[in-house]
């Protein structure tokens, strides 16, 4: 009966493909184009039926990645909103809580 060393051994000499360990992986590129100025957040009520919502405008990234940053905070806020037009929209007066997410994030945020 093998051990499980040489097992491992034998499994390498058959597939000399496979990486050797975690260093030989190939890396991910998770990296995204960062915000570089600083966005602000303003509570809005006009055109909604009196409705508060939470806008975060400003943003100099691309749409995918403004979706992307959208999608994490309703997700971290538990709420609904939406990306359009160069800004994000969070239902609700959240100015406090996005601007502790965005402040998680690594983002610049002041509240108006």
């Amino acid at each position: 009966m093998m051990n499980w060393q040489d097992q491992l051994r034998q499994f390498r000499d058959e597939n000399p493909d496979l990486p050797e360990g975690p260093a030989d992986l190939p890396e991910e590129q998770s990296e995204k184009p960062a915000q570089k100025g600083r966005v602000d957040i303003i509570m809005e009520r006009k055109g909604r039926a009196g409705k508060t919502a939470t806008l975060i405008a400003g943003w100099e990234l691309p749409d995918a990645d403004l979706l992307d940053v959208a999608a994490t905070l309703k997700k971290k806020l538990g709420t609904g909103g939406s990306a359009r037009g160069g800004d994000i929209l969070i239902q609700g007066d959240r100015r406090q809580d996005v601007l502790r997410a965005l402040t998680e994030m690594g983002i610049k945020a002041r509240i108006i």
